[in-house]
């Protein structure tokens, strides 16, 4: 179940994010001890972030949100592109959530924004993330260098019904 984030979603959260398997390709982790004393009560409650529930519980989060100028993928050049985004917690990882509640979230945003493509990035060493993007309907958009790594920009269109 995708649903917004809550106070009981709070140890999850820092649990996410001070993971190294999690951090992994994304910059790496963040000291556990700040995540505790910095975090807020309620963590990721914003437009555009859903908390992945399995359970009564987070496994995970995934975020469709706005490009700035800078990061432009060039496939709406007119206008900042969405991007998905996604992390999960080591322990829900190999079972088929990320792809079910991606795309759950991409179903949501093309009712939300029909016709508007959603573009993902994630590094090419990344193994799990290139082959959900490829199950997810992400084409290839370019490569580029970052973060001292080989990044992948895939692109995904809603499919335009037929009349």
């Amino acid at each position: 179940m995708l649903r917004e984030s809550e106070a009981r979603d709070r140890p999850a959260f820092v649990e996410l994010f001070a993971s190294p398997r999690v951090g992994a390709y994304v910059g790496g982790p963040r000291p556990r001890e700040e995540l505790k004393r910095t975090a807020p009560e309620v963590p990721g409650r914003r437009a555009g972030l859903f908390v992945v529930d399995l359970d009564g519980a987070m496994i995970g989060i995934i975020e469709l949100n706005r490009r700035d100028a800078e990061h432009r993928s060039r496939v709406r050049p007119d206008a900042g592109e969405a991007e998905l985004g996604y992390l999960f917690l080591p322990a829900a990882w190999g079972r088929g959530y990320a792809a079910e509640a991606c795309a759950a979230a991409l179903d949501w945003f093309a009712d939300a924004r029909p016709g508007e493509p959603v573009v993902l990035c994630t590094q090419t060493g990344n193994d799990r993330s290139m082959r959900l993007a490829a199950k997810l309907g992400f084409t290839e958009v370019r490569r580029f260098e970052e973060w001292g790594a080989e990044q992948w920009m895939g692109a995904w269109s809603p499919a335009t019904p037929s009349a």
